[in-house]
């Protein structure tokens, strides 16, 4: 079969299990979570691929790929099942020697698919993780790794000094080169956090998965092992500046922050306009709005039935809302019905949940006004009451 030679192909790590979102990835993959009403978490990266000009995409699929691999399919929704493009799932698998299987790191999971990336013989390959929402043109990165003359470059943001310890922080010079790479350091030197956004030569980066590999001591992470090592090695490494809206979804906190966030009239994430986002959407009909609702500052998506009361909330793909509930500072995940009477506040609501008739979800305030998310699992159903920051499995 022939393979068109790519100035760039992309890894999408999407096998992570995602366990700090606890019961809403008890049977899912963090990536596949859905956000905003009508989207997954990976279909940000997939999109932001698209609209960067990247059309081959390998997606690292481990945890709970179910329903991840069935969701992204040929790549279609995303335009990436085209003549010399694609979006190709890579689960872990074992080979004649032995030596592959179950992901043992992100460096282990690219390592793993040498030969997938080698059949585009691709000048730059652009490491991606499957659980940031965000808008980026990786293409001005390509080109800003190029015109620097690097061996890698990292994307990275500033964050408070008091998060630092929690990302890898780089120490750089004036012309952003790094000097410097600390994996969640305790005493942060820089608030200059990676993304977890990588462009490397893919010569240089393949030598280096091939040393990291034969490294019995390493822990196969590009952050531990393969960006320190190549530092250390004089490899020319520069930081790329990004200045836009970009969330790591990792926690119950910052899934209903992120989801929030893209509420009001001018909201901290816009997620109209430039740069689509591109999803795989089932038919659905247009939502009905009774005259008994009452609907403000929040999302409905397709599909959905609405009698109840609606306020800065998330109201997912099919979702039903019955007469006299009322549904506050949440997000309600596709296929959720809400019964007549019930109350839903400051809570995130798992697919196909069921709140029953005057049940009660969730609804006050904890230390310092911070709020406390309920939260359901999948399929489950709340009888009666399920208190601030319990979960519902």
């Amino acid at each position: 079969m022939y393979f068109q030679k790519k100035r760039a192909i992309a890894m999408l790590l999407a096998g992570g299990q995602g366990s700090r979102l606890k019961v809403l990835t008890e049977k899912t993959a963090k990536p596949a979570v859905p956000f905003g009403g009508k989207y997954r978490i990976i279909d940000f990266p997939l999109s932001n691929c698209v609209n960067s000009g990247i059309d081959t995409v390998g997606i690292l699929t481990q945890y709970q790929p179910l329903e991840l691999n069935e969701y992204i399919g040929n790549g279609q929704p995303w335009g990436l099942n085209k003549t010399h493009s694609c979006a190709q799932v890579l689960p872990p698998y074992e080979r004649h020697d032995k030596k592959s299987g179950w992901y043992k790191g992100t460096a282990n999971a690219i390592y793993q698919n040498i030969d997938f990336i080698e059949r585009f013989d691709p000048d730059y390959v652009v490491i991606l993780s499957g659980d940031h929402i965000y808008k980026m043109d990786y293409d001005a990165m390509i080109k800003y790794h190029e015109e620097h003359n690097a061996s890698c470059t990292i994307a990275v943001r500033t964050v408070p000094l008091a998060e630092a310890s929690r990302f890898g922080i780089l120490n750089t010079n004036p012309d952003n080169s790094i000097y410097e790479f600390e994996e969640k350091p305790k005493v942060p030197k820089s608030t200059n956090a990676s993304m977890g956004i990588y462009v490397f030569n893919w010569k240089v980066l393949h030598d280096a998965l091939v040393a990291d590999e034969e490294d019995p001591n390493s822990s196969n992470d590009f952050g531990k092992n393969i960006i320190p090592n190549l530092l250390n090695a004089g490899h020319k490494m520069m930081a790329y500046n990004f200045d836009g809206y970009w969330k790591d979804v990792g926690t119950i906190d910052s899934l209903w922050e992120a989801n929030m966030e893209l509420l009001g009239k001018d909201p901290e994430f816009q997620i109209r306009g430039k740069n689509k986002i591109y999803a795989r959407n089932n038919a659905h009909p247009s939502s009905y709005i009774d005259t008994t609702a009452k609907i403000s500052n929040s999302f409905v998506a397709e599909g959905c039935e609405i009698r109840g009361t609606v306020k800065h909330s998330i109201i997912s793909v099919g979702c039903v809302i019955g007469k006299g509930a009322i549904v506050e500072d949440s997000v309600v995940m596709p296929g959720v019905v809400i019964e007549p009477g019930a109350i839903v506040r400051h809570a995130i609501l798992g697919e196909n949940s069921k709140v029953l008739s005057n049940a009660v979800v969730g609804g006050a305030f904890g230390p310092d006004d911070k709020k406390k998310i309920s939260v359901t699992a999948k399929n489950a159903v709340v009888e009666t009451v399920l208190l601030p920051g319990e979960m519902q499995s």
